[in-house]
């Protein structure tokens, strides 16, 4: 039963990363060269909400790490945001022609 659940949970996870990648594709394919950005950001806009990273465009990281003392689901938020941010500047970076 435990190998039968295993290759089930493999399925959503590989089904997720192939829909993760066509979307991303998406953004591959209609790269930002200066008159498209409306299209572009949309696509960009799309990869995200799909990707649940949306908040990234939306809310600014905060300024100032939360104290250890701070409990840590609020610390583990904190690097989450910073983490998501990083990743989402490198995608915005990689889909833009130079």
């Amino acid at each position: 039963m435990m190998a039968i659940l295993d290759l089930w949970a493999l399925g959503i996870t590989m089904t997720t990363n192939t829909s993760n990648n066509i979307l991303r594709s998406i953004l591959d394919k209609e790269k930002l060269y200066g008159t498209n950005f409306l299209d572009w950001h949309r696509n960009l806009r799309i990869v995200l909400k799909h990707d649940k990273k949306l908040y990234v465009l939306e809310k600014p990281v905060p300024e100032e790490e939360p104290p250890s003392s701070a409990p840590k689901a609020e610390r583990d938020a904190y690097k989450k945001h910073v983490d998501d941010a990083n990743e989402i500047a490198c995608l915005m970076l990689a889909t833009m022609n130079s």
